[in-house]
Formats: structure tokens, C-alpha cells, sequence
């Protein structure tokens, strides 16, 4: 970026916003000095301006926290945000690389709820559009929605709700969808192989927010015997899709202190 008309109090400003939005109730400014390389007295009169200004709170054991005007503001923010918008910009580029199909859902119940879709220039058009819904279980998108409950409420979830096979290689329990489900851990995005439809496969990453909850899901569809062929930039884009999503919805990355 252009640092012509850079002005350094702000940047030091930003990275104390950032850590102590990343670390509440850890940082003294003796710490903060020392790990932002910011002397004491420079970053007494920042914090104080801060504390003023009610972007930071000063904690009864000196430690800090944002402050209400923080909230306020990311409130304001939130309140206009739009992530289908969001989801047709940045999905123009993964489509441009993958030339396949892209979707973006919500979860409703035990359901997925497509709301968006960018189409690559393959011939065989998916049957899903904008306002339908699928079983969560028999997709990577559901999977990934249902990724955010421990197995103990995704019993609760499917108490009374069977898990109905829309193709010979839907998953049929949920032991073995838990299994599933389970891969984003490491992963982070969950592959479905001809569960939904005969000859396609799918990919699914989750969308987070700013309290690191899913929101919402993006995937891209092969033809199953492209899979070979475009799995690992099939992952990569995908990835990459929902990590641009979920940083505009607030999402923070995790960082070691």
C-alpha cells in the first residue's frame, strides 16, 4: 500500500486495537510496550486517548478490553453488512479458477438453504438455485453447518428425523455422519462423494463471524471424475473463498501471543 500520507500513530493505534481485541483481560501496558515495541510514555497517552474516546476499557487489574464505542461501531457495521453481496464479489475469482459451479447456503434446521450461486462454463447445470433446500446430512455444506454442535445436540437435532437417502451413497446414521463431520478439524472443509447427486462430488468450507460461530457455508461441485484432477485447487480456492467471506462478517483469526 501507498505510504506516502502514512501516519505511524495510527498504525500503532491499529495494532493495539488488534491485540488487545484479540487478548481482553491479558495486556497491562507494561506488555504492551514490550510486545508492540511502543515506549511507556507514548503508549500511555494512545491508551489514554483510547480509554477516553471509550475504545478501550481500563480493567480494575490494569489489564484492557475494548471499550463500548467499539461495539457500537462494529454493531453499525454489522447491522449493513451484507454477505450474499459479499459472496457474489468475492466468488467471481474462485469461479474464474476453477471454472465449476460455486454455492453459498444457510443452515435452516436439518436443512440447507441455498441462497446464492456463480457458475462455471461446464454444460451439466446442478439443480439447485437460490431458495432451495436439501437435507444437511446428504451435503458438504449441511455437513459443514453442522460441524458447530457437539454430537450430544446433533442427537438432540435429529431426534424423531431420519436420515433419508437421496442417493445409494447418502449416509445413513449419525455415527458415520459424525465421522464426517469430524474431518473439518483438521481440514478445515469437509468433501461429500455422490451423497447428494449420482456423478458429482463437493466441497465445503464454513463462513465464520466475528464469535467464531458458522454462519453460513460455501462449496464448489465437480463432476466426480474431476475430482482427481482439481482436488487440491478445488481445496485451496474454496478455502480461500470462505477465509474472504468470513474476515469481511468480523471473523478474527486466531494468533499465538
Amino acid at each position: 500500500m501507498e505510504k506516502k500520507y502514512w501516519v505511524p500513530s495510527i498504525e500503532k493505534v491499529d495494532k493495539i486495537i488488534n491485540i488487545i481485541a484479540n487478548y481482553p483481560h491479558q495486556y497491562r501496558l507494561i506488555d504492551l510496550s514490550k510486545d508492540l515495541e511502543i515506549n511507556k510514555s507514548s503508549l500511555y497517552s494512545l491508551l489514554n486517548t483510547l480509554e477516553t474516546l471509550e475504545w478501550v476499557k481500563k480493567e480494575a487489574d490494569d489489564t484492557y478490553t475494548l471499550g463500548l464505542r467499539m461495539g457500537i461501531l462494529g454493531a453499525l457495521y454489522f447491522s449493513r453488512f451484507d454477505l450474499i453481496s459479499t459472496f457474489s464479489t468475492e466468488a467471481v475469482s474462485t469461479v474464474k479458477k476453477l471454472d465449476e459451479t460455486v454455492q453459498f447456503s444457510i443452515l435452516d434446521g436439518t436443512d440447507i438453504l441455498y441462497v446464492a450461486k456463480k457458475e462455471g462454463s461446464s454444460p451439466v447445470r446442478l439443480a439447485t438455485d437460490p431458495g432451495m433446500k436439501l437435507p444437511a446430512h446428504s451435503t458438504a455444506m449441511g455437513k459443514v453447518h453442522l460441524s458447530k454442535y457437539p454430537f450430544e445436540q446433533l442427537q438432540e437435532l435429529y431426534a424423531g428425523v431420519p436420515l433419508l437417502s437421496r442417493t445409494s451413497k447418502t449416509v445413513n446414521s449419525l455415527e458415520k455422519l459424525w465421522q464426517q463431520i469430524e474431518t473439518i478439524d483438521d481440514n478445515g472443509f469437509i468433501w461429500e462423494f455422490e451423497e447428494a447427486v449420482d456423478g458429482f462430488t463437493c466441497l465445503a468450507a464454513p463462513i465464520k463471524n466475528q464469535a467464531n460461530d458458522i454462519i453460513a457455508a460455501v462449496s464448489v461441485t465437480l463432476l466426480i471424475n474431476r475430482y482427481d484432477e482439481k482436488r487440491e485447487i478445488a481445496e485451496q480456492e474454496i478455502i480461500d473463498l470462505a477465509q474472504r467471506i468470513s474476515l469481511k462478517a468480523g471473523f478474527i483469526p486466531s494468533a499465538s501471543k
